[in-house]
């Protein structure tokens, strides 16, 4: 008798077990009804990071322009200053050449006014070049 009770039971466990596979009750899909509010946010948020995005490749363009500028004025400063030092007239030491955005003054003390018209057509004619400024002085007893 306990064997066909125990029998029975098995029996009632196996076919509850095979209607609720059938029935889908331990199956891993699971289906989320589709809604309006998670696509909207879902759109809300795409068009947020698109918003951000072209924020931030605004930034990293200028900033690679002014990156690029700073390079280009330090570019600009190195050749003037080699062509001085090459230049038998000109006394690089005494001078200080400062650039921004093309823009180059020229400072500090020169021997002569041939030296100050050598040092400026120097600057004048290096390629980027967009303007001299003279900021040079004589030197005194000259």
């Amino acid at each position: 008798m306990i064997r066909a009770l125990f029998k029975l039971l098995l029996l009632v466990i196996v076919l509850v077990a095979v209607g609720g596979f059938l029935l889908g009750w331990w199956s891993n899909d699971v289906t989320v009804p589709d809604s309006g509010a998670v696509a909207t946010a879902g759109r809300a948020g795409a068009e947020r990071a698109k918003e951000v995005g072209a924020e931030i490749s605004q930034k990293t363009a200028a900033a690679a322009k002014q990156a690029q500028e700073a390079i280009s004025d330090g570019s600009l400063t190195t050749k003037i200053k080699a062509k001085m030092a090459l230049d038998d007239t000109v006394k690089a030491l005494n001078l200080d050449v400062d650039t921004a955005n093309g823009v180059v003054t020229l400072s500090g003390k020169v021997r002569s006014k041939a030296e100050r018209d050598r040092a400026l057509a120097l600057a004048r004619e290096t390629d980027g070049v967009r303007q001299v400024i003279d900021r040079t002085t004589l030197e005194a007893g000259r």
